[in-house]
This record gives structure tokens, C-alpha cells and sequence, in this order.
């Protein structure tokens, strides 16, 4: 199939269901309500999941019963690789530990910064050699956490994708490096926002509150757009959202995202509720 296997035109729909029922269920009546994703699970693709995990001991990471749904809609795939990179905090494979009740044969642990196969982009003004398991013909999933931080979620987890552990120089020009990665790799192939709970700071794990929801798309700015409205941010003021409309990537107003399996007014008036705002 080959390096078209990447090009499928992406949708900005974006599916909001509830996890009430648990995130199996959730996952995959999102992917129902989305349509259009075949040319994911298949034998033919091994699947990279880049989770998002600064700091283990801190809860503001995609949870083990979201990871493992998404591992379970991909029971085509011949292999599944859930990845992180050093970083200040400690080594990529370490912080992945939250997850190894996951691992198997087929679901494994992967260090973007031990890999040796790499290909080199330029990101910003640097030349920067990412991990071979980021480009297509894989399919990338990028989880997240819901969060009331105005760097993004979805795309901020790429940053991660960077295998050195000074990350913290991009952060002066943080939107263009993060769509310099997306530009590079190809692009996200499916966001799963997970909306377990609304995170109110990176900080302070104690600081959420309960939502209860998923969010998945194929379009990862959408996604990005439509988890910033729900916790009271602008998308037009959100760098990363700039950047994306800037350079023509996604959708990044929320007026022409098509929001299904549930009211988005609803679910607005409901994290305001949460959120105590």
C-alpha cells in the first residue's frame, strides 16, 4: 500500500461521547460516529501510540483504561508501540511504566531516544533526528490529556517526539517547532483526547475535576480546537491553533468542526459547571 497509505483526507469531525459505559465502548462508538477509518486498523500498519507523560508522578496523562481501549481498536495491527523520550524528569521507557500492565508480544514499550533508526528533519532552525517509528506508513495516535493549559494537549504532546532531554529550548518558539514536527512526520493520523477528568493546572495533580468524556478525530487541530472550547479557552488565542491555521493545517474554528455524539453548547455549560466558572 505503500506511502499513500498516509494520504487519506481527514474529516474535521470530531466525536464527544461519554465514558460512563467505560472507554472500550467510548472508543469505538467515536470511531463510528467519525467514519472513515479502515485504512487505520489494518495488518498491513503497525500502530505508534505517543502518549503524553512529563512527570509519573503527576496524574496528567492519558489513563490505562484509555490506552488500553485504543490498544484494543487496533486488533488488526501486527504491532503496537506505546512511546515517549527522555526528559529532565527521567527516561522515556521509565515513565512509560504507568502503562505495563499493557504490555505484551505485540504491545511494547518504546524509547524515541534509544532508537537508532532515525530520519533527520528540521525543526525550527535545527536539524533534529527523530525516531523511523513517527513516519508513515505507521499509524500515529497522539493522547492527551483535557486540560485548561493554553499550550494544547493533543499537539503539545509533540514535543515529546524531540529525543533530547533539553525540550525546554523550543519553548521560545513553541507553536512553530510543535507544526514543524507535524509537518515532518506527516501528521497525526487519530487524537484521542482523554477527559477523564478537566486538568486545571500541569502542575498540581490534585487540581481536576471529573468529566467523564472522550474526544476523537482525525483531524488533531480539531480535536485540539474543540478540547479548548470545552474548558472555557479561545481557540484563536491558543499559539499552537495559530500556527495551524497560519500554515493551513486542520480546522482551527470551532464554527466548522462538525461536533458529534453530543451537544457541544451542553457539554461547554457542563465543564463551566465542573470548572466552577
Amino acid at each position: 500500500m505503500g506511502e499513500d497509505l498516509g494520504a487519506t483526507v481527514m474529516t474535521s469531525k470530531v466525536a464527544v461521547v461519554s465514558l460512563e459505559h467505560g472507554a472500550d465502548k467510548a472508543i469505538k462508538d467515536a470511531l463510528k460516529l467519525i467514519g472513515k477509518t479502515d485504512d487505520l486498523n489494518t495488518s498491513e500498519r503497525s500502530v505508534t501510540v505517543k502518549v503524553g507523560v512529563f512527570d509519573p508522578k503527576a496524574n496528567h496523562h492519558t489513563s490505562v483504561d484509555v490506552v488500553n481501549a485504543i490498544i484494543n481498536c487496533f486488533n488488526k495491527a501486527p504491532q503496537i508501540s506505546i512511546v515517549e523520550s527522555d526528559n529532565y524528569r527521567g527516561k522515556g521507557l521509565e515513565r512509560l511504566q504507568k502503562w505495563k500492565t499493557l504490555f505484551s508480544e505485540r504491545v511494547i514499550p518504546f524509547n524515541l531516544s534509544e532508537d537508532t533508526d532515525t530520519r533527520q528533519v528540521k525543526i525550527v532552525d535545527e536539524k533534529i533526528s527523530l525516531s523511523h517509528i513517527l513516519f508513515k506508513p505507521n499509524v500515529l495516535v497522539s493522547t492527551h490529556v483535557l486540560r485548561t493549559y493554553d499550550q494544547g494537549s493533543i499537539l503539545k504532546n509533540l514535543l515529546g517526539m524531540i529525543p533530547d532531554r533539553k525540550k525546554v529550548r523550543f519553548h521560545k518558539k513553541l507553536a512553530a517547532t510543535l507544526m514543524d514536527v507535524y509537518e515532518a512526520i506527516g501528521g497525526i493520523d487519530l487524537a484521542v483526547l482523554d477527559g477523564t477528568h478537566i486538568s486545571l493546572s500541569v502542575s498540581a495533580a490534585e487540581k481536576r475535576v471529573p468529566a467523564n468524556t472522550l474526544l476523537v478525530g482525525r483531524d488533531a487541530v480539531a480535536v485540539e480546537v474543540v478540547g479548548a472550547t470545552l474548558v472555557g479557552l479561545k481557540p484563536e488565542k491558543v499559539p499552537v491553533l495559530r500556527e495551524a491555521m497560519k500554515r493551513g493545517i486542520g480546522e482551527s474554528s470551532v464554527d466548522k468542526i462538525e461536533v458529534v455524539g453530543a451537544s457541544l453548547a451542553e457539554l461547554e455549560e457542563k465543564c463551566r459547571r465542573l470548572m466552577g466558572s
